[in-house]
């Protein structure tokens, strides 16, 4: 009767997480596997295995912001390191019922998990000990305006951040002020033609069958954004992989705050409260 019921409560599992896909993430719940044919292979377990170590064992205490949290994985493991507050933030609502089922499933009580874009964690009204922004720089139109509003209004600490990347894997030490032309000549600095200078690519159509991929940094690239938006970078313990600390915004003295904002129109000029902003 045991094994009955368990092999029950097993076909009822995999209903309801057939119910919910197609998932991303592959979440092993109940004995059961989310996604056990992805693309990737064991994704994301296997990739957070190569630099798991990089983040503290211990998150006692600690307040975490899961950027673009998908199915929850992360969110899940931090909360499995003794996260005391853990928020998972995404704008599709599938991937959000995805999380709050495998949360609860789990286990793992007290993640919240809400609809938001990464361009609008201001309203958070806080910062947190960890910020993961992992996965989701490359799918974003406006992708340094999403590292300034990370730095300005919810990091506090630490970032983890991934970002695909394309081109050179080299890192140009570039000048701390570029020339205009090579000295006594007409000619541009030959640095800019180095692949290993920042550069972004621009994807202005599909990657690899995916219209959501703007943009795909080479290594430079990605440090130097880091750089430019006020984050230090620690460590790098897998290629694509930053754990960064917050820093000094570049040039804030002279240019104020970082982050810039779209002019309103008419029906967003109230507040929160309901009053002119």
């Amino acid at each position: 009767m045991t094994i009955a019921a368990t092999a029950h409560e097993e076909e009822q599992l995999r209903r309801q997480i057939e119910a919910l896909g197609p998932w991303f993430h592959n979440l092993r719940i109940g004995g059961v596997e989310t996604a056990p044919d992805h693309f990737l292979g064991d994704y994301p377990a296997f990739k957070f295995a190569g630099f798991a170590h990089a983040l503290p064992e211990d998150l006692t205490g600690k307040t975490v912001l899961d950027i673009g949290c998908n199915a929850g994985f992360y969110s899940i493991e931090m909360k499995r390191r003794g996260a005391a507050e853990v928020i998972g933030i995404d704008s599709d609502d599938r991937y959000l019922a995805q999380a709050r089922f495998a949360a609860e499933t789990l286990g793992h009580e007290g993640i919240e998990f809400r609809n938001m874009s990464v361009y609008d964690i201001g309203s958070l009204g806080r910062r947190f000990d960890l910020v993961i922004f992992m996965g989701v720089l490359y799918h974003l139109r406006h992708p340094l305006l999403a590292l300034d509003l990370i730095r300005e209004h919810v990091a506090g600490d630490m970032l983890l951040f991934q970002t695909m990347q394309q081109g050179s894997s080299d890192v140009l030490m570039v000048p701390e002020d570029h020339p205009f032309h090579v000295p006594g000549t007409s000619r541009p600095p030959g640095f800019f033609d180095n692949p290993a200078y920042p550069k972004m690519h621009f994807i202005e159509r599909k990657f690899a069958h995916d219209w959501s991929n703007w943009w795909a940094p080479n290594k430079a690239c990605s440090q130097a954004m880091l750089r430019a938006a006020g984050f230090t970078i620690e460590a790098e313990p897998e290629e694509e992989v930053y754990l960064c600390r917050v820093a000094p915004v570049p040039f804030e003295e002279w240019m104020g705050k970082a982050a810039v904002y779209p002019a309103r129109g008419p029906e967003d000029m109230t507040s929160e409260e309901g009053k002119p902003a």
